[in-house]
């Protein structure tokens, strides 16, 4: 890989984040090149081809403060050392640090590996590193502080921007944890350590680091913000810490699909590139290593399908034998590697080297960008992620593809609109709302699903009169629903007495309520829903049966509401059955396409896949075993194990 092009459209990586194996992060201060030579020798002959590596910010700006009478700050010194009159010295850099950094370079070019560095490291695995003097001081906010990050910056990217190891500078390991910011704050710090290295090195893209984005601009750390100071976004999906992600088994729809959606999610909200920066299971007590095996395996395909530019694991070596904290505080920290304290691999390490393989043989440079079905419209007031994640299972359940904006972000133009699970009384502005209301006018489909909010000309648009609302109690059962041959039962929170008005109810509950129904807006359509189904599908359990447990998007068929809209991309010329299985479609040119399907579940699949405009079957790829794929008479019949996916060519 050359500078600059770890992150091109349409091309992928594999990686890790990488701590020594004899040191975990003390391993500047505890060096041993021969270890470290080990380790990434290790790692290259594994397939990963990135490390995202961290120069601990105290080892590397070891400042100590000399004070004076009243306590006042009289100078930075290196122990009782002046700081010496060399560039390093005068940025406040330990320069046997830097030439330790040199080395894993230098070590990392040898063995083929890039380099995303993490700057500013003063948070760590539940930790928190500052040098000395600013143990007290806010890092994001504090003047003082932010002096110094700079020139610490500043030092690093001017001294190593030309290394051809360099893949890309990150603001540093979430930032966002070191320290109370309020928006301005987290904006003017990102633009200040962004600016620091692009004012040293233009050819590098700057990455984000940070985990836990919002869709709000009034929100600390927003994606909007981030996108607009940044090249390159990140989310670090771990389903035991990222809300309604750690409700089913790892190896099955809603965890697989999980780091897809999230880092679309975020994507969309920044309008910049993402990547998946740290991912894993969180180790032996979340699932076998086996299990944690298999939800890799589906993530590397789905992530990569939908144009996330890679996958880095957390991380390349458990630290269950180190005993400096963090690691003697946490358990949860200690066996999280792809390989064991004495370098014995696990199942996920194979899961990569396949990729890899697969991605190196793929016999198309880039995969080409997907088609898109809908925009999903994020609103204020909801609980946005269960918004967006609910609305992006829905939808590949129904076989669409979706993006995501922000309500408060210019409007993109679009076939379809999906406004999941509208919750407040503020939820979009007029200008927003008029804005769909045109396009829909002019031939659009717009979709509301509806929890407690507030939508002005709900009668006009909707062709549903209002009679009452309440709070649904929780002694009332429910509402009960038929759809497409399906019964759904849901537990909405609140309850809307209505009456079609000119709306043709679809379907309607077991008191006659108007349930999900559509009504004539101009030349498009407006579909309404009277249950959150996207806030009640993501943030509710299975169920456990004589197989198991059955996660909630497999046993209720709430995606049937979304296969009714009839927003299908015109130019999509495939059409699946199981709503497990996951399907992108990908126009090489106008005889030529890549399907990539994924079964998003751990059972075996026989799926048939329909196939339109004269295409037909030409070859398939995959970097898994097990899969057949043939053609018949409706297409494309495929055979394919449990939490694998498989990219097919078809020809016309």
């Amino acid at each position: 890989m050359k500078p600059g092009k770890l992150f091109e459209s349409g091309k992928y990586f594999v990686g890790v984040n990488y701590w020594a194996s004899h040191a975990g992060m003390f391993m500047w201060r505890n060096w041993n090149e021969e270890v470290v030579d080990h380790d990434l020798k290790l790692l290259s002959e594994s397939g990963l081809q990135v490390l995202r590596v961290f120069p601990l910010w105290p080892d590397f700006q070891p400042l100590r403060v000399h004070l004076t009478g009243g306590k006042t700050n009289s100078e930075y010194r290196f122990g009782e050392d002046p700081l010496p009159f060399t560039e390093a010295g005068q940025c406040g850099v330990d320069e046997v640090m830097a030439d330790r950094f040199e080395i894993l370079c230098d070590i990392a070019e040898k063995y083929g590996l890039k380099l995303v560095v993490g700057l500013i490291t003063g948070w760590m695995s539940g930790r928190v590193f500052l040098p000395e003097p600013f143990s007290s001081l806010e890092p994001l906010k504090d003047h003082s502080v932010m002096k110094w990050e700079t020139r610490f910056v500043r030092y690093m990217v001017r001294r190593f921007k030309d290394h051809p190891a360099i893949g890309a500078w990150d603001l540093g390991n979430e930032c966002n944890c070191l320290g109370d910011a309020n928006h301005d704050d987290a904006f003017i710090w990102a633009s200040l350590i962004t600016n620091t290295v692009r004012s040293e090195d233009r050819s590098h893209p700057v990455v984000s680091g940070m985990h836990g984005l919002r869709p709000e601009g009034s929100h600390p750390w927003s994606a909007s913000d981030q996108g607009e100071i940044l090249d390159i976004l990140c989310t670090h999906p771990y389903p035991m810490f990222t809300p309604y992600c750690n409700i089913d088994p790892l190896n099955t729809m809603r965890s697989v699909i999980h780091a897809t959606a999230e880092s679309v999610y975020f994507s969309s909200l920044g309008g910049k590139p993402c990547f998946v920066e740290e991912g894993g299971t969180l180790g032996p007590m979340i699932s076998s290593d086996e299990m944690a095996g298999k939800y890799l395996r589906a993530s590397l395909f789905s992530t990569w399908a939908h144009d996330l530019r890679g996958f880095c694991w957390w991380c390349a070596f458990d630290q269950d034998e180190l005993t400096n904290t963090p690691y003697d505080w946490d358990p949860v920290e200690r066996e999280l590697g792809l390989f064991t304290f004495n370098s014995t691999k696990k199942p996920v390490v194979d899961e990569f080297s396949k990729f890899r393989k697969f991605i190196d043989e793929y016999p198309y440079e880039k995969l080409p960008d997907r088609l898109l079905d809908a925009t999903v419209v994020i609103t204020s007031g909801q609980d946005q992620w269960a918004a967006a994640f609910g609305s992006f299972i829905l939808a590949k359940q129904a076989g669409l593809d979706v993006d995501f904006v922000w309500c408060k972000d210019e409007i993109p133009e679009s076939p379809a609109y999906i406004m999941p699970s509208v919750s407040s009384n503020h939820a979009i502005s007029k200008r927003a709302m008029d804005t769909i209301l045109e396009r829909v006018y002019n031939g659009a489909t717009l979709y509301i699903s509806l929890s407690n909010g507030i939508l002005s000309h709900f009668r006009e648009i909707t062709g549903l009169y209002l009679k009452s609302r309440n709070q649904s109690p929780v002694e009332n059962g429910g509402v009960e629903v038929k759809i497409d041959g399906e019964t759904l039962r849901l537990n909405p929170p609140y309850r809307h007495v209505l009456e079609s008005v000119g709306a043709d109810v679809l379907a309607a509950d077991q008191t006659g309520n108007p349930f999900f129904s559509v009504n004539k807006y101009g030349q498009g359509k407006i579909y309404f829903c009277n249950a959150p189904v996207e806030i009640i599908s993501a943030t509710s359990g299975g169920s456990l049966e004589e197989n198991g447990q059955v996660p909630f998007f497999v046993k209720h068929h709430v995606f049937k509401i979304y296969e009714l809209l009839g927003i299908k991309n015109p130019s999509k010329v495939t059409a699946k059955t199981s709503p497990v299985i996951g399907i992108t479609e990908h126009p090489i040119s106008e005889n030529k396409r890549i399907i990539n399907i994924i079964n998003q579940s751990p059972d075996p699949i026989e799926e048939n896949i329909s196939v339109s405009d004269g295409f037909t079957f030409r070859e398939f790829y995959s970097p898994s075993s097990g899969i057949n794929v043939r053609s018949c008479d409706c297409g494309i019949k495929v055979t394919i194990p449990g939490d694998t996916g498989v990219s097919v060519l078809i020809e016309k």
